[in-house]
C-alpha cells in the first residue's frame, strides 16, 4: 500500500530557520572582520590590513555561490582476472578476454597497449608473491599493440618464444593495461607454468591427399627429434586440425577424440564444395604428465569436389495396371546415396539398340520411383532402364533392363 508524506510548511520549517540563522551569523562575522581590517589600516599596518581585506572579500564572494559539477575522473580499465595459457612447442601461448569496452581514441584513458611480464623462478620457489614483488623481479617480454587490440575478436593472445634447456624453470606471467597517458592498471592474475624441454618437433604433412567419396585421407612424416634436438622422440601421438579457408587460425578442438598413433587420418565429416586447410601437431608428455602439443606442421589445402557418380539403380519392374488399359507402370527402388537429385527413365522397342539412342521419357528429373507410360501400342513389347543423378550432376551407369508387353 502506498503512503503519502504530509509536506512541511515552507515558511516555518526548522531547517529554513536554521539556514537563516546561519546566514546572519556569517554576515556578522564578515562585518567584524572588515572592522578589524579598518583598525589595522588606521594603525598603518598595511600588509596585515591588505591580507585581512583579501580574506574578507574571498569569504564574502564565496558565500552561497554555486559552481558547475566537475566531471568524474577517468581511470585505467580494471585488470583482467582470466589470463590463461599453455605450452606449444617452444612457445607459451597466453590468452585472455578482450576488454569489453574501451574509451574513445581521443581520451587519455584509451588502452594503447597491453604489456606482458614474465618471472623465471625455481620450481620449488614459494607460490605466494605480492604484486610489488612481482613488479620488482619480473621482466617485460613484449606487448600487444593498439592495432592488435582494435582488430581482436573476443580473445587476445600473445606468443612468448622460449629458449628451452638447462635446469627446469617455473615461469610466472601477468599482464597489465596501459592507457594513452602511460598510466598502468593493476597486474592481472598470475599464471604459472613449468615448460618441458623434451617436446617433439612438428610432423611434416604430405601434399599427397586422397579424396574419396566418403573421406579425405591425410598422411605425414613423424618428427625426427625433440625441439631441443634430443632423441628418442617424446611422442604420444598426433592431433589433426581443420579450418575453412576463410579462417585465419586452426580451431581449439582437434578432429580426433584422442591422439592418433598412426601417421594418417581419414576425415569423414566434410562437405563437397568447401575449401579446407589441415595442419597436424605432435603430442608429447609434458611436466606433471600433461599432454603438450608441438608447433603446427606445414598446412595443406584441400578443395574436395564431387566427381563421384551414384551407383546404378536396380532393374525396374514393369507391369500393366489393368489388362484393358493402354499403359504400362514402371517401378524401381531408390538409390541408397543421400545426395540423389532424381532419376531419368529411358525406353526402347529394340533391346539391342545402343542405350545412348533410347528415348528419355521424362523432361525433368523424376523425384518419385514410379512412372506411368501411357504412350504404348497394344501387343508391343517395351524395354526400360533407369539412371540416377546426384546433386553435383553426376550420372550413374544404366540399370539393368526391364520389359513388358503392352495389353
Amino acid at each position: 500500500m502506498k503512503t503519502r508524506e504530509t509536506p512541511q510548511p515552507i515558511g516555518n520549517s526548522p531547517a529554513k530557520a536554521q539556514r537563516r540563522k546561519g546566514r546572519l551569523n556569517f554576515i556578522v562575522f564578515s562585518l567584524r572582520l572588515c572592522a578589524f581590517a579598518g583598525k589595522l589600516f588606521r594603525e598603518h599596518k598595511r600588509a596585515s590590513c591588505l591580507s585581512c581585506i583579501a580574506i574578507c572579500l574571498l569569504i564574502i564572494s564565496g558565500c552561497g555561490k554555486r559552481r558547475l559539477p566537475l566531471p568524474p575522473v577517468e581511470r585505467v580499465q580494471q585488470r583482467t582476472e582470466f589470463l590463461s595459457g599453455a605450452q606449444q612447442g617452444n612457445e607459451i601461448i597466453l590468452s585472455w578476454p578482450a576488454p569489453q569496452r574501451n574509451a574513445p581514441n581521443s581520451s587519455v584513458q584509451s588502452i594503447r597497449r597491453i604489456d606482458v611480464y614474465r618471472l623465471a623462478e625455481k620450481p620449488g620457489a614459494p607460490l605466494a608473491l605480492t604484486e610489488d614483488e612481482f613488479a620488482a623481479r619480473a621482466t617485460l617480454v613484449g606487448s600487444v599493440t593498439f592495432e592488435q587490440i582494435q582488430t581482436a575478436g573476443e580473445t587476445l593472445t600473445y606468443r612468448d618464444v622460449l629458449e628451452l634447456g638447462g635446469q627446469p624453470t617455473r615461469l610466472r606471467y601477468a599482464i597489465r593495461y596501459v592507457n594513452a597517458s602511460g598510466q598502468r592498471a593493476a597486474f592481472s592474475n598470475f599464471l604459472s607454468l613449468e615448460p618441458a624441454a623434451r617436446i617433439a618437433q612438428a610432423p611434416t604433412l604430405s601434399n599427397d591427399v586422397k579424396i574419396a567419396e566418403d573421406a579425405i585421407t591425410l598422411t605425414w612424416q613423424p618428427p625426427a627429434a625433440n625441439i631441443d634436438a634430443s632423441t628418442p622422440v617424446n611422442l604420444l601421438g598426433y592431433n589433426v586440425y581443420r579450418t575453412d579457408e576463410s579462417q585465419t587460425a586452426p580451431g581449439n578442438q582437434p578432429l580426433n577424440a584422442a591422439p592418433i598413433v598412426a601417421t594418417e587420418y581419414a576425415d569423414k565429416n566434410f562437405q563437397f564444395g568447401n575449401n579446407y586447410r589441415y595442419i597436424v601437431r605432435s603430442v608429447s608428455l609434458g611436466t606433471g604428465g600433461a599432454q603438450v602439443e608441438s608447433l603446427n606442421s606445414n598446412s595443406v589445402s584441400v578443395a574436395p569436389r564431387d566427381v563421384f557418380a551414384p551407383a546404378a539403380p536396380e532393374r525396374p519392374s514393369v507391369a500393366a495396371p489393368e489388362p484393358s488399359s493402354a499403359r504400362l507402370a514402371i517401378f524401381f527402388a531408390a538409390n541408397k546415396e543421400t545426395d540423389i537429385a532424381g532419376y531419368n527413365l529411358y525406353r526402347s522397342t529394340d533391346p539391342d539398340l545402343p542405350k545412348q539412342n533410347w528415348t528419355k521419357l521424362n523432361q525433368t528429373l523424376l523425384t518419385r520411383t514410379t512412372f506411368q507410360d501411357d504412350k504404348v501400342e497394344p501387343g508391343k513389347t517395351y524395354y526400360y532402364y533407369v539412371t540416377a543423378v546426384d546433386k553435383a550432376g553426376n550420372v550413374s551407369p544404366p540399370s539393368e533392363v526391364g520389359s513388358e508387353k503392352a495389353p
